[in-house]
């Protein structure tokens, strides 16, 4: 017989989400592991003694967590998606009939909070992967990516004096479009300071100049926003953090820069930044090491090996890998190019010797693009009548040779990379690191900073991090293999067991009253300590 299902609603029903809700349910196990009771002391200090209720500080965090964990990073439109998941209410706290906060009490809510907090909980729950065995500590792999800020290209106004930066962008294609203004300038007086010096804006002319003659060529040429323009002299009123930066293939963007670092064992992040655009890879390594190192030491866990790109080397960055007994695993970057072919240093005297036997004399060092060289001359007698003087000099009077002062920690981090274990860690980086950014950024919310400013970008962050790594602590799955120590130990544990059944025995004792099942299942369950927990 057919059916045919007639819908008449009823006034009153009995309904529990927690029946509802499977247990299998991701949220369903995300409630059970999370525990984010600790907020609450985070936070009192924030809140005053009077006046309405605020949100509950565990809602906004687990609020802004499903937005990460869902890919959605409006807060209007995170609200509309919570209201409509059953699994997603339970997880809040929130019954059917409950209405949820209004979404602009998150974009507030959010400011008012430190960075400190959003990091205290992404560290607990790094703590979590580290209890479970997910986080090894041996390895870690670094990388960086612009992620792009929630400001627009048109939007960019010159810095002063606009006066003397007139003669060197006259002729240059940028003009702010004045619909495209920002309503409110939140720039500082320094910001909004030209502090380029003159080689640096004659930098930028001939710059323009090229752009002018190759635009069409460039990636994006057609946006607004592709034109030229330089931090140099200009900045975002609507976010005066927000730099430009420009990725190979790519049109230049206002973007932060995001830096993590990644644990190799079971791809865990243990370190997520967000810095300005403008700065160089290298230029953050140092200060991800210590805050990385000091966070992995507290959980008592070595560190030993570092893995990243060539955007991370510098000769001061291996010196400084060095001093804190790391070892790098980092290409060199392509400016690096060594002595001189053919030339041969003596390092006893500090020269360098030429194929015909002339020596290459210390003079000075100096500091050339933020990098320290040493530099070496020959006499103008010596290649003066020398037979090989135009392949050497071409039409110079003296052989120039400038070196970085880090020769040394180059050579030996070279050596490393260029070693069949250099090549492992190479692929290792490649396989682990590179495939959470990608997941970062097309799954968990971090394909925009929606939010203004440095601070609130380190939260973003964070809180994409910690959704990362919840994701794979409920996924993972401990094995439990036992080794060749703790079956050795389950045989003396065993005999041990006997021995005293047998002694029970010859004082008149019935051995089944000593329960001789229970001494080798306490010995089973000793082998703890010697087991070995791998993640699939």
């Amino acid at each position: 017989m057919q059916g045919k299902k007639v819908y008449h609603e009823k006034l009153f029903s009995s309904f529990q989400l927690s029946q509802r809700v499977p247990k299998e349910n991701f949220y369903h196990r995300l409630k059970e592991v999370l525990d984010l009771s600790f907020l609450y002391s985070l936070t009192k200090p924030y809140y005053g003694s009077c006046g309405q209720k605020s949100i509950d500080p565990k809602v906004f965090y687990k609020l802004c967590l499903v937005g990460y964990l869902e890919n959605i990073i409006s807060d209007r439109q995170l609200i509309e998606h919570c209201s409509m998941r059953l699994d997603i209410l339970y997880f809040l706290g929130f019954d059917i009939d409950e209405e949820l906060p209004w979404h602009s009490t998150l974009s507030r809510t959010r400011q008012l909070f430190p960075e400190e907090l959003f990091e205290e909980v992404f560290e607990r729950v790094l703590q979590m992967c580290i209890e479970k065995g997910m986080v090894s500590g041996h390895t870690q792999a670094m990388d960086s990516a612009p992620v792009k800020a929630n400001a627009s290209m048109d939007s960019l106004e010159l810095k002063v004096p606009a006066e003397k930066l007139e003669e060197y962008l006259r002729k240059s294609r940028y003009l702010s479009s004045p619909d495209r203004k920002s309503k409110i300038n939140k720039a500082s007086d320094q910001e909004k300071t030209l502090s380029a010096s003159d080689w640096e804006l004659n930098d930028i002319k001939s710059r323009n100049r090229n752009w002018q003659q190759t635009q069409d060529t460039r990636p994006g040429s057609r946006n607004k926003g592709a034109k030229y323009t330089s931090n140099k002299t200009h900045y975002s009123p609507t976010d005066p953090d927000a730099r430009i930066s420009v990725k190979p293939g790519k049109a230049r963007k206002l973007n932060y820069h995001g830096n993590i670092s990644v644990d190799t064992a079971n791809h865990v992040i243990t370190d997520a930044k967000a810095y300005h655009a403008d700065r160089a890879d290298s230029a953050n390594l140092q200060d991800v090491t210590l805050r990385l190192k000091k966070r992995l030491s507290r959980e008592g866990l070595m560190w030993r090996n570092i893995l990243a790109d060539a955007g991370f080397s510098s000769g001061e960055n291996y010196d400084f890998l060095e001093k804190q007994n790391l070892v790098s695993y980092i290409p060199p970057h392509g400016t690096y190019k060594g002595g001189p072919e053919g030339f041969t240093f003596v390092k006893e005297g500090n020269y360098w010797l030429c194929p015909e036997g002339k020596k290459v004399t210390f003079r000075k060092r100096k500091l050339v693009k933020n990098s320290l060289q040493d530099h070496y001359l020959t006499k103008r007698s010596d290649c003066k009548n020398c037979p090989v003087k135009t392949q050497c000099i071409g039409k110079s009077y003296e052989k120039r040779i400038g070196i970085t002062i880090w020769v040394e920690q180059y050579e030996h981090n070279n050596k490393r990379i260029k070693s069949r274990l250099g090549r492992i860690m190479k692929g290792k980086r490649q396989s682990t690191v590179e495939p959470v950014w990608g997941t970062l950024t097309q799954f968990t919310g971090l394909r925009k900073i929606n939010t203004i400013g440095i601070k609130q970008a380190n939260k973003v962050m964070q809180m994409a991090a910690t959704a990362y790594n919840l994701k794979k602590l409920l996924r993972f799955e401990a094995k439990y293999v036992k080794t060749m120590a703790a079956a050795i130990a389950f045989y003396f544990l065993s005999v041990k067991a006997r021995i005293k059944g047998f002694k029970a025995s010859f004082s008149g004792e019935n051995p089944a009253s000593l329960k001789m099942k229970e001494p080798v299942k306490n010995a089973r369950n000793s082998l703890f300590p010697f087991v070995v927990l791998t993640g699939t």
